[in-house]
């Protein structure tokens, strides 16, 4: 395999199941394998981050050595702030102060980097990038990965969001339509996997400003098993490249155990490497 300009990189979110994609990533930095488009979403794109400024290591700082000491997610939070994120300690001082980003080496980096939010109004994806602007890209950031429910919507250029997963969790058809390809897609569940949470109508109550929005959660499900469905029949037909979890996940999006997260974060390297060598890439 040769990464061209019509190679693309499309990363799966999934809460802290992104630490499989985490590990992924720095396998690649290891190698110093870059792609020239990176299409992500939620925590796929949270970790690109660190992929895009060129820090190996910092998602699985931020990811794992980071989490039982600041204990940024918690029940407790969505309680009295509405949201089971710190999103202070998220987006505000860990980027800036405990792990710091490069933001100088995100500037310079001449790829593409999009980003995919839910739109509230129009209940569709829209695909973001930011080089410069620092506070809209951490609205970017804090808009991909605002789950629905547990977290508040994020205003970006003046239109509600939240995570693009709601609507395209696996951006493949995204990077095809902007001229990639060749693609590889990362994946946080093993193949074979389907959601079997049910799609409900959504009450009139719920997000009850953007009726659209309520159409799309209301197919959430049924739209991310189409999803797998087409990467599964694409990775059949040789059309694209898949690196995934081997086995059924034992870390769900808010999983805490470290252990766990260790070991997700350790399948993803060993498996990213494993994508380098067999792909001839070092």
């Amino acid at each position: 395999m040769q990464i061209s300009s019509n190679t693309g990189l499309v990363l799966e979110g999934g809460g802290m199941r992104g630490v499989f994609t985490s590990g992924v990533l720095d396998a690649l930095m290891k190698h110093e394998v870059y792609f020239p488009y990176v299409v992500a979403v939620s925590a796929g794109a949270c970790n690109a981050m660190s992929y895009m400024s060129r820090q190996p290591r910092r998602a699985r700082w931020s990811n794992i050595d980071m989490l039982q000491k600041y204990d940024y997610i918690s029940l407790k939070g969505l309680v009295q702030k509405g949201s089971i994120f710190d999103t202070d300690i998220l987006y505000e001082r860990f980027p800036n102060e405990l792990v710091p980003f490069d933001y100088a080496a995100y500037e310079a980096n001449a790829a593409t980097f999009e980003m995919v939010t839910t739109n509230c109004r129009t209940g569709r994806a829209m695909y973001l990038s930011e080089r410069h602007d620092h506070q809209r890209l951490t609205q970017i950031v804090k808009a991909t990965s605002a789950l629905p429910f547990v977290a508040h919507i994020v205003d970006v250029d003046g239109i509600p969001m939240l995570d693009g997963g709601i609507v395209d969790s696996i951006p493949i058809v995204r990077s095809i339509d902007t001229g990639h390809q060749e693609n590889v897609v990362v994946l946080t569940r093993n193949r074979g996997y389907r959601s079997s949470e049910p799609d409900i109508k959504m009450p009139k109550f719920i997000y009850r400003e953007y009726p659209r929005l309520r159409v799309a959660l209301s197919r959430r499900t049924a739209e991310y098993n189409k999803q797998l469905d087409l990467i599964e029949r694409m990775e059949d037909w040789g059309e694209i490249t898949v690196i995934r979890p081997e086995a059924p996940m034992e870390v769900g999006r808010i999983t805490q155990d470290v252990e766990k997260l260790e070991r997700l974060y350790e399948e993803g390297f060993r498996l990213g490497e494993r994508f380098i060598l067999s792909a001839g890439l070092v």
